[in-house]
C-alpha cells in the first residue's frame, strides 16, 4: 500500500515531508475555504494536484509537492533519486489519475444536464455543485418524486469494492443532518458480481451502469 506525503519548504527553503491526511487536517488555513479534509488519500492528492501541486507517484510512496511562487525547485534534489528509479510508473499513474478525474467530471456534467434519464422524476437540489459532508463529497444530491433525498455516487470506470460503504456513509450523513428519507444511486461503467449481490440486500440503494455512444460524421 502506497504512503502519501506532502512536501513543503521549511524556513531555509529545504523540503520537508509530512503524512498527507494529518497535514491537510492541521493546515486547512493554507487551502481553499471549501477544501474537504475528510476524503481518501487518492481524492486529496487529486484535489491538490488540481490546485497546482506537483504529483509524483512512486512504487511505495506518493509525494504531493507544494508550489512556491509557481516553482518546485526547492524539492528537486529530494525527488531526484525517486524520479530516476521509476519515471515510467510516475508518468503512467499521473496520466491515469487525470483521465479518471476527467471522466468523472464529464459524467457528472452530463448527468446534471439530463438527470431525468437516470431516473424519471429526479430533480437536482445541490445548486449545481458537489455537497460537502463530514464523510466526503456528494457528487450529485437530488430529490425524487416522493421527496426522498437521493445521493448519486459517480465512478469513472468499474466500481471498486468499497463504493457501497462510501455511499451508505454519505446517505447516513445526509439523513442525520436533515432528518429525512434518503436513497442512493451508484453510477459506474460496470459492477462486480460481489457488488451486485451486496446491493440486493439494501432496498434503498440502486446500481446503474452507463455506456458511451460514439457518433461519426464525415468532415467537411
Amino acid at each position: 500500500m502506497q504512503k502519501h506525503y506532502v512536501i513543503i519548504p521549511n524556513e531555509n527553503n529545504e523540503p520537508i515531508q509530512f503524512p498527507l491526511k494529518s497535514w491537510v487536517r492541521e493546515n486547512l488555513n493554507q487551502l481553499p475555504n471549501d477544501f474537504d479534509a475528510n476524503k481518501t488519500s487518492h481524492e486529496l492528492r487529486r484535489e491538490l494536484h488540481q490546485l497546482g501541486w506537483l504529483l509524483r507517484i512512486m512504487e511505495n510512496e506518493v509525494f504531493i509537492v507544494k508550489p512556491i511562487t509557481g516553482s518546485y525547485d526547492y524539492a528537486q534534489d529530494f525527488l531526484q533519486d525517486y524520479e530516476s528509479e521509476t519515471p515510467s510508473l510516475d508518468n503512467k499513474q499521473n496520466e491515469l489519475a487525470e483521465i479518471m478525474a476527467n471522466v468523472e467530471r464529464a459524467l457528472q456534467s452530463s448527468l446534471r444536464k439530463t438527470i431525468s434519464k437516470l431516473e424519471e422524476g429526479l430533480s437536482i437540489i445541490d445548486n449545481g455543485s458537489e455537497r460537502k459532508t463530514k464523510v466526503g463529497a456528494i457528487d450529485i444530491l437530488a430529490q425524487d418524486q416522493l421527496n426522498k433525498k437521493v445521493i448519486i455516487k459517480i465512478c469513472a470506470f468499474d466500481a471498486n469494492d468499497d463504493v457501497i460503504a462510501n455511499t451508505l456513509a454519505l446517505m447516513e450523513s445526509v439523513k442525520n443532518t436533515g432528518a429525512c428519507e434518503v436513497r442512493g444511486i451508484i453510477v459506474a461503467s460496470g459492477f462486480s458480481q460481489k457488488l451486485k449481490l451486496a446491493a440486493k440486500q439494501i432496498s434503498h440503494l440502486k446500481l446503474v451502469d452507463y455506456s458511451i455512444q460514439f457518433n461519426f460524421n464525415e468532415a467537411d
